[in-house]
């Protein structure tokens, strides 16, 4: 069983390695606006505010592409060379990034890393539900936060303090380095399964379940969705059970994003710089970055354990208690009251526990949860359409997170954060199955739906053959 369970860890491994390069562009902003916003080091003149927003944004926006085009690739072409797909693209862009001489070029090179992360995001995650062991398939899903985590460290920990052309060379090396595992790697057993290619799939899962016969009770369970295998992406749209789950998904994509936890890890660097503590904003970025990473490995280790909902729901309440300490730290400096001492570290502290919550629950399971919503016909359609979903709040959280801050001030922005983070956890709470320890049968089962009778008739009994 052990060597079962360490093939499934290599193979999500090796899949999610895709996911430094990731982390390294969703971090990118915040050491690049401010290199870029210095007299010192430019690519032509100094960042305005409203450019900064825009590169800041637009990949967010055009990563609603990069979800309709998985929406309609995963199915066609397989999980695997999706991600070598966003692997191209991402490479283009950290390119473009390399020798970019106007903003416009930025701009560009945001807009396609969106394309990518929308690839990437949609497909990771499903790819990694369908090689896991329902045992451990919440630990392998929390991999994506993880490696994500480890790109973030080092591009927070990194970028502060190298040039804004070895900061753009490494993002390209890394990119490329970690892609390259991934042409070795089988597809997923399901998708060859729908695909025609039974023998296939079988060689796959006894590589991955340790067994024949571990093979031959997963393919059982495969066998009872075969008749939806032709199904229109219509059809899979009018199902009510898809509808259900997708608005189960789609709710908790959109509050994700209102929480603005993205906006927060974006202008980590100018929230820093607003306190007067002695450590400086590029090092207490790296050190909220290294957090982050420790974050997720917790939860690699907890969520098969504790459960999905327990720890959601306590991360979340976290999140509101950061949220609200960041506003009240804020509004004491907006009224003139002088802050010192513990008060001058609140926004650190808050910091810390925002991120602490963040990669340690939500972060780690959001992708986890989603994937595990959707039956195996509709669960790439259904991954690629939620985040379709989350791409208008996404966008203008982000786009319009610096303005509402100039305009409102920083207080009610981050009390309205913390507000959302308890109308999650209770949502979390009262509408979402616990979904430890279940096979997708099962789940659908839980959630409802009457087509799945009898789920334990497939459970998958480990043998070692």
């Amino acid at each position: 069983m052990r060597n079962m369970y360490f093939r499934q860890y290599a193979v999500v491994f090796a899949i999610n390695l895709n996911c430094v390069s990731f982390g390294l562009g969703t971090s990118w902003p915040s050491p690049v606006l401010v290199k870029l916003a210095n007299d010192t080091e430019t690519i032509g003149k100094p960042l305005e505010q409203n450019e900064g927003s825009w590169i800041v944004s637009t990949s967010f926006l055009t990563g609603s592409l990069g979800y309709v085009v998985s929406s309609v690739l995963v199915d066609f072409i397989g999980r695997k060379h999706c991600v070598i797909l966003s692997s191209v693209v991402r490479m283009a862009a950290a390119l473009l990034f390399l020798f970019a001489r106007d903003v416009w070029v930025l701009i560009l090179g945001r807009a396609i890393i969106g394309l990518s992360e929308g690839i990437i995001l949609s497909v990771i995650p499903v790819y990694a539900s369908e090689i896991a062991s329902k045992e451990i398939r919440g630990a392998l899903g929390v991999m994506l936060q993880i490696f994500t985590s480890i790109g973030s460290v080092i591009m927070l920990s990194v970028g502060p303090f190298i040039s804004y052309f070895h900061l753009n060379l490494m993002f390209t090396l890394i990119t490329l380095v970690t892609s390259i595992p991934t042409i070795f790697l089988p597809d997923s057993p399901n998708f060859l399964y729908y695909k025609g290619r039974e023998e296939e799939s079988k060689k796959v899962l006894i590589f991955l379940r340790g067994s024949e016969f571990n093979a031959n009770e997963e393919l059982k369970e495969y066998s009872t969705n075969r008749n939806y295998e032709k199904s229109s992406m219509l059809t899979i749209f009018r199902n009510k059970m898809f509808q259900k789950s997708l608005g189960k998904s789609g709710f908790i994509i959109i509050i994700l994003y209102l929480i603005g936890f993205n906006c927060v890890m974006t202008y980590l660097q100018t929230i820093l710089d607003t306190t007067q503590t002695n450590i400086r904003s590029g090092v207490a970025s790296g050190i909220i970055g290294a957090i982050n990473l420790l974050a997720s490995f917790s939860t690699l280790m907890t969520t098969d354990r504790f459960g999905r909902k327990p720890i959601l729901i306590c991360t979340l309440l976290g999140m509101l208690v950061g949220m609200v300490g960041l506003g009240v730290f804020f509004k004491l400096t907006e009224m003139g009251a002088e802050v010192s001492g513990f008060l001058n570290y609140l926004p650190l502290i808050s910091l810390l526990l925002i991120v602490i919550c963040y990669s340690g629950g939500l972060g780690s399971l959001l992708w986890v949860v989603i994937a595990e919503l959707f039956d195996d016909c509709s669960r790439g359609i259904g991954m690629a359409t939620t985040l379709l979903i989350g791409v208008v709040p996404s966008f203008l959280t982000l786009r319009y997170f610096s303005p509402l801050v100039d305009s409102w001030g920083p207080a009610p922005v981050f009390w309205a954060s913390a507000v959302f983070c308890a109308v999650l956890a209770m949502f979390v709470a009262l509408r979402l199955p616990e979904m430890k320890g279940k096979s997708f049968a099962e789940i659908q089962h839980a959630l409802g739906n009457s087509s799945v009778t009898n789920p334990q008739t497939f459970e998958l009994t480990p043998r070692i053959e």
